[in-house]
């Protein structure tokens, strides 16, 4: 994971290089207030999540590129969500950019050692089942 500022919803500074996950699985998803299959997929997951983290203990960390001009949006849109996450912003765009994440929805699946082992983009129903079997292959949990 680069070492790149993103910000919480109050506005404070953190380092990408400290998430962590007691060594974890995390999934970092990239997504948008203006982007229909990006809320999709984190609403689906929504409904597994709990699950998910009983048996796995993933975490996910939702990286919102909404804007200057949309990032207001962000904080109102979290808190109508059911949505367990960590959730930050990327304003400026430089992890999107240090990622080379292009369009959203874009996953990415961290190891133990917060290294990248997997990636996909765009969202259809049922690809957070893939997902879920990649974290279960990470957590060593069949």
């Amino acid at each position: 994971m680069p070492s790149v500022q993103v910000q919480t919803l109050d506005n404070k500074k953190v380092d990408t290089r400290t998430f962590s996950n007691d060594g974890k699985p995390i999934i970092v998803n990239f997504w948008a207030t203006w982007c229909a299959p990006c809320k999709k997929e984190l609403s689906a997951i929504a409904e597994v999540y709990d699950a998910w983290q009983a048996k796995t203990g993933v975490k996910l960390i939702a990286i919102s590129i909404d804007d200057a001009r949309s990032m207001n949006r962000v904080s109102p849109y979290v808190a109508g969500q059911d949505w367990d996450y960590e959730v930050y912003l990327d304003p400026n765009g430089d992890l999107k950019r240090a990622l080379n994440v292009n369009n959203v929805p874009h996953t990415f699946l961290l190891n133990g050692s917060g290294e990248i082992v997997w990636q996909h983009n765009n969202y259809e129903p049922g690809d957070e089942n893939e997902l879920y079997k990649k974290v279960q292959e990470l957590a060593g949990k069949k």
